[in-house]
């Protein structure tokens, strides 16, 4: 009887051996932990967006996404330059869209499914402090067009700060995926009628 029992025993072990291992095992309907998504990170690093879509036409920005002066981290980040004069002279507003591909508005397949990915984050400054910046936003892109984005979320009006300071983009409840349009900035002239530069960094998907 004692043998028995002594069998029982070790037999009731190795099921419940064999049952915490099978519960450490991941199942496959759970859904994979999102992971960081960069849109920038640093200059030649794996960006997956490029910063092609100039709006409305470009002659007002000067970009630098090589800078490495004063960045919030790493070895680089981008300086925008908005020549708020230039503006005044034509559609008193500017932005830049970072697009996969390149210069893609909707009318060529690319982009990205993101779902998972529970909010942009990324960092932001000021040249003086009081930069405003209408809006930040992801995608939005080809809206009409053969292969549009999914989805849209957006925050502003933003007014910067002389120190890095870190910002996000709520994307919960959104259909992510398909994203081309990866990130992008808007200002205008009446926010900003004498000055408006601006630094990036960090921009990513998590």
């Amino acid at each position: 009887m004692k043998l028995k029992s002594f069998f029982f025993c070790l037999f009731c072990l190795g099921v419940g051996l064999c049952f915490a291992q099978d519960n450490d095992i991941p199942s496959e309907d759970q859904p994979k932990p999102f992971k960081p998504f960069f849109v920038y990170k640093d200059k030649g690093s794996m960006n997956r967006f490029v910063p092609s879509g100039y709006m409305p036409t470009g002659e007002c920005i000067k970009m630098n996404d090589a800078w490495q002066q004063n960045c919030y981290e790493g070895e680089s980040c981008v300086k925008v330059q908005y020549d708020v004069a230039c503006s005044a002279q034509s559609r008193h507003w500017a932005g830049i869209y970072w697009l996969n591909p390149a210069d893609n508005w909707g009318d060529r397949k690319g982009g990205y499914n993101l779902k998972g990915a529970k909010k942009l984050i990324f960092w932001a400054r000021g040249e003086n402090g009081g930069e405003r910046i209408a809006e930040f936003r992801i995608g939005g892109v080809g809206q009409g067009r053969d292969y549009p984005d999914s989805d849209t979320a957006s925050i502003g009006p933003v007014i910067l700060s002389k120190q890095w300071k870190e910002y996000d983009i709520d994307l919960r409840g959104k259909d992510l995926s398909y994203i081309s349009g990866g990130f992008a900035w808007i200002a205008n002239v009446d926010d900003n009628p004498t000055f408006c530069t601006f630094y990036l960094d960090n921009i990513r998907y998590e």
